[in-house]
């Protein structure tokens, strides 16, 4: 199992859309709006990369209003 950070800016006024959507997904395990240069942050759980290019390919990529996002891939370090 893998972590994820993804940070995500929307088009302006669509965040609540883009977070209700974002949600619906189970690798998404927490999702936050919030204030910054980034509009959402989610916690993805996948069980490979691949997974996780098909999070991002697939699913984020549908999402017209998501404009950029910005992956963060956890370490195992303090595990």
């Amino acid at each position: 199992m893998m972590e994820a950070f993804v940070l995500i800016v929307v088009r302006p006024g669509n965040e609540e859309k883009v977070y209700q959507e974002i949600i619906k997904d189970p690798r998404v395990k927490e999702a936050y709006r919030v204030y910054g240069e980034y509009d959402i942050v989610i916690r993805v759980e996948v069980n490979s990369i691949e997974e996780l290019d098909s999070f991002h390919d697939v699913m984020l990529r549908k999402i017209k209003d998501i404009e950029l996002t910005e992956t963060l891939i956890a370490s195992t370090y303090q595990r």
